[in-house]
């Protein structure tokens, strides 16, 4: 029971957060590739990590330890599947201004349908999430997690629980900084479209309106590139922040 132990619960906390993970976490790595990873890892930490001695792997105790290994994984995991749905919300927002939220298609990532603005922001921070080695970021805070919260410890309290619930606020907060520019662009326009109406009526501003508001909406996005870099590095930090604030580490 110590020696499948030693193995056990460090594999379920890695487990759990490869399975809520960006990229590792997505649909398209099939669950055979995700246990694998977490057992190498699991292999490698384990001789590092103080087992406690003495508990039955069939008893009542061991089933909360599962479910308390499970959600520090788990925990740790959403902390940076938000830095990418952040740029999934800006995109639904862009799109919906400029008259793009009805192409749509399939994420295979999260299964769901999302607009294709969404699924060139995420494309896009997924490739730095890569870059700045953020899976690597990840296995390293839930490798010291074992230090601030040891197995069979006690887990996650309200603090860590409000900090998990505050998470969606700045999820809405971040994407609107990044659409707050084009969205400043885009009133501009309809605001010159509704002079246009009324000083001459006789133009359909809807049939001349769509094509603009598109072509301006792609032209602003464009130039909006040049700082989605840095945005996306601030937004990276916050998160590597974030994490560590909620795995009680220095």
């Amino acid at each position: 029971m110590q020696f499948i132990g030693q193995y056990l619960w460090p594999f379920i906390r890695i487990g759990a957060m490869f399975m809520a993970a960006p990229v590792i976490g997505a649909r398209t790595v099939t669950p055979r590739v995700r246990v694998l990873l977490a057992l190498f890892v699991t292999i490698l930490v384990s001789p590092m990590i103080e087992i406690p001695s003495g508990v039955d792997i069939l008893s009542v105790n061991s089933f909360m330890m599962v479910a308390n290994e499970a959600l520090i994984g788990l925990a740790l995991g959403f902390s940076f599947q938000v830095v990418l749905h952040i740029f999934v919300l800006a995109g639904q927002l862009i799109a919906m201004k400029m008259g793009l939220g009805f192409a749509s298609m399939n994420d295979p990532s999260n299964g769901i349908t999302v607009t294709v603005l969404s699924q060139f922001y995420l494309l896009l921070s997924t490739i730095l999430f890569l870059i700045f080695d953020g899976h690597l970021l990840m296995i390293a805070l839930i490798v010291e997690s074992f230090s601030s919260f040891p197995i069979g410890g006690a887990g996650f309290g309200s603090e860590q629980f409000i900090q998990i619930a505050s998470m969606g606020s700045w999820m809405f907060s971040a994407a609107l900084v990044v659409v707050l520019p084009l969205f400043t662009a885009m009133l501009v326009i309809n605001m010159a479209f509704g002079i246009m109406n009324r000083s001459a009526p006789q133009i359909n501003v809807f049939t001349v309106g769509f094509p603009i508001t598109l072509i301006f909406g792609l032209l602003f996005m464009w130039l909006s590139l040049i700082v989605f870099l840095p945005y996306f590095e601030r937004v990276f930090d916050t998160a590597g922040l974030f994490g560590r604030s909620l795995m009680r580490l220095p």
